[in-house]
C-alpha cells in the first residue's frame, strides 16, 4: 500500500458474508443478517437469491438499509441467497467492486460473495488476462469466481472445483456461492485464516462470517467451517467434505482483538470472553496508579472491564462516541486530525477531571489519533493518561483481508515504544505481550495469524509479498499484491 490513504480515523473494517439456504423466502433474513454483519464494511452491500426465473442481483454503494430497502426485496424472490458488505482491501471500492459477482460455466449461471484477501491476487490477475479472459474490476472476487468458474467446468463437480480453487489462490477468506439451480456452496480457505461459522435449523441452513448474523434471524450455532471444508447445500441437504489443509489452522487475531462484535464466537470462542481476559492480563503486567479506567469505544468496553477488574480499580464511560459519524478521514495536519477526532468523540469531563485516567485502547496502527484522543482526556482536566494497548504492536502489514498499512506507516515499526509514548502525550505507555494475547485467546500460538505482529505470515506468498515490501515498498495508491508482476 505504500502511500495508500488509510480512510477511517482508526483502521477500516473489512467484510462480511452471508449465505443461506431455507424453505422459506429468503430477502428479509438477509437483509437482518446483514445489518447484524454491518461493522464489517460500509462501502457497498449486496445479495443475490435464486428462484425458478435465475438469480436475481441486487448490489450498491453504500450501507445495507440503503441498498437493500424495501423495493430491493421484493426483487429478490427465492428461497437461497448469499449476502455481503463490503469495504475495499483490494480494489478502489466503486460500485464495479461491489459484491456479489456473477459468471457462467458449462451453460451454469453462479454468484460468489468473500470476506478475505488474495495475496497472489496481482499474478492470477495477469495469468487470467492473458489466456484471454477479460476482467471487469479491481475486485479480487472477481479473480476468485473466475477459477473457480475455470475449475469446475473441468469436472462440474463443486468440491473438485474448491478444491483447484486452493490450490490456486495464496491468501485468506471464506466465501459464499449460490448457482442458478439452487445450489448454496461455502467454504474456507485452507488455514482458516478468515472466519466462517455455520447454522442450521428445521427449516434452513446458514454460513456467516460472525454468530451474530445467525443470531438475528434465529438460526442455532452448530459450529465453525472447518480449514479447507466445503459445504454443498442442495434442496436441504447438507455434504460436506475437507479438500485441502495446511499443518494446523492459524486464525486472524485481529477478528479477537477488535473486528468482531463482542457477542459473537468465532471458532468456539466468545469474543467477549477474549477480550475481558485481554483486559486482565494487561492489568497484571501492565499496573498503574489511577483512579479511573476509560475505555476508547467500542471495542475496548469489554478489555476495559476485565482490566478494572483484576487491578480494583473502577471503570467507566468517560468517552461517548458520535454515532452519526460513519467514518473520519484522517487529515493531513495535526490540527485537523485533533478536529477530526474531537467530531467522533466526547469527553465526560465530571467523569475524567481531577482524575488518573487508564485509557484503554484496542490498538494502534499508525499512530495519528491517539494523541488527539489523549488530548481530549487532558482537555477534559484529566491529571495524568496512562495509555494502556490490549493487541501487541503492529509491526508488519496484513496480505489477508486486513487493511493494515505498509511498513512505513506501521508506527511501531519506525519509533520506539517510548518514541510512541512522547508522540501520543501519554504520561505512561504499555501494549499487551504476544504470549497473553495467545493466551487470552486460549489457542496454540501455532493456531494464530500473527503475521503483523511478528512477521511469520502463514502463506508462501504472504511472506513474497513482505520481503518484497520491505525491499521496494509500493506504487502510490496501489497495493503491492494488486501489481500484476509478481
Amino acid at each position: 500500500m505504500g502511500n495508500l490513504i488509510i480512510s477511517d480515523y482508526r483502521k477500516k473494517e473489512y467484510c462480511g458474508v452471508l449465505g443461506i439456504s431455507s424453505s422459506q423466502p429468503v430477502a428479509h433474513d438477509i437483509y437482518l443478517a446483514l445489518m447484524n454483519l454491518q461493522h464489517r464494511g460500509q462501502d457497498s452491500a449486496g445479495a443475490a437469491t435464486v428462484n425458478s426465473k435465475g438469480i436475481t442481483l441486487v448490489r450498491g454503494l453504500g450501507l445495507v438499509s440503503d441498498v437493500l430497502d424495501d423495493h430491493a426485496q421484493r426483487k429478490l424472490q427465492g428461497n437461497t441467497g448469499i449476502g455481503h458488505v463490503r469495504y475495499p482491501t483490494v480494489g478502489a471500492g466503486g460500485f464495479a467492486d461491489a459484491q456479489p459477482f456473477t459468471g457462467y460455466a458449462k451453460g451454469k449461471k453462479f454468484a460468489l460473495a468473500h470476506n478475505g484477501n488474495i495475496a497472489n491476487y496481482g499474478k492470477i490477475k495477469k495469468q487470467i488476462k492473458e489466456s484471454g479472459t477479460p476482467v471487469h474490476s479491481c475486485c479480487d472476487a472477481e479473480i476468485m469466481l473466475l477459477c473457480f468458474l475455470e475449475a469446475y467446468r473441468k469436472k462440474q463437480d463443486f468440491f473438485h472445483a474448491a478444491k483447484e480453487h486452493m490450490q490456486k489462490l495464496d491468501g485468506g477468506y471464506s466465501v459464499v456461492i449460490v448457482t442458478d439451480s439452487g445450489q448454496l456452496i461455502a467454504f474456507r480457505d485452507p488455514q482458516a485464516i478468515r472466519p466462517l461459522c455455520w447454522g442450521q435449523d428445521k427449516e434452513k441452513t446458514v454460513f456467516a462470517s460472525e454468530s451474530v448474523a445467525l443470531d438475528i434471524i434465529g438460526c442455532k450455532l452448530q459450529g465453525d467451517v472447518k480449514p479447507g471444508e466445503v459445504f454443498v447445500v442442495d434442496k436441504g441437504k447438507v455434504k460436506r467434505k475437507i479438500v485441502a489443509r495446511k499443518k494446523a489452522p492459524q486464525h486472524c487475531m485481529f477478528e479477537y482483538v477488535y473486528f468482531s462484535r463482542p457477542d459473537s464466537k468465532l471458532d468456539a470462542k466468545w469474543v467477549y470472553e477474549v477480550r475481558y481476559q485481554l483486559g486482565k492480563l494487561l492489568a497484571k503486567s501492565w499496573p498503574a496508579k489511577a483512579d479511573v479506567v476509560v475505555p476508547v469505544p467500542d471495542t475496548a468496553r469489554s478489555a476495559a472491564a476485565g482490566y478494572s477488574k483484576q487491578s480494583g480499580i473502577p471503570v467507566a464511560e468517560g468517552l461517548i462516541k458520535n454515532r452519526y459519524i460513519a467514518r473520519t478521514f484522517i487529515m493531513p495536519s495535526q490540527q485537523k486530525r485533533e478536529k477530526a477526532v474531537r467530531l467522533k468523540l466526547n469527553a465526560i469531563r465530571h467523569v475524567v477531571k481531577g482524575k488518573r485516567v487508564v485509557l484503554i485502547d484496542d490498538s494502534i496502527v499508525r499512530g495519528t489519533t491517539s494523541g488527539p484522543i489523549v488530548k481530549l482526556i487532558r482537555d477534559a482536566g484529566a491529571k495524568k493518561v496512562h495509555l494502556r494497548i490490549t493487541c501487541p504492536p503492529i509491526t508488519g502489514p496484513c496480505f489477508y483481508g486486513i487493511d493494515i498499512p505498509t511498513y512505513s506507516e506501521l508506527i511501531a515499526s519506525q519509533k520506539t515504544i517510548e518514541q510512541i509514548r512522547e508522540k501520543t502525550g501519554a504520561d505512561t505507555l504499555a501494549y499487551q505481550s504476544i504470549d497473553d494475547l495467545v493466551k487470552a485467546i486460549g489457542m496454540k500460538k501455532k493456531n494464530l495469524c500473527l503475521g503483523c505482529l511478528n512477521g511469520d505470515y502463514p502463506t508462501e506468498f504472504g511472506e513474497k509479498i513482505a520481503n518484497l515490501m520491505k525491499k521496494s515498498g509500493a506504487k502510490k495508491e496501489v497495493r503491492i499484491w494488486e501489481e500484476e508482476r509478481q
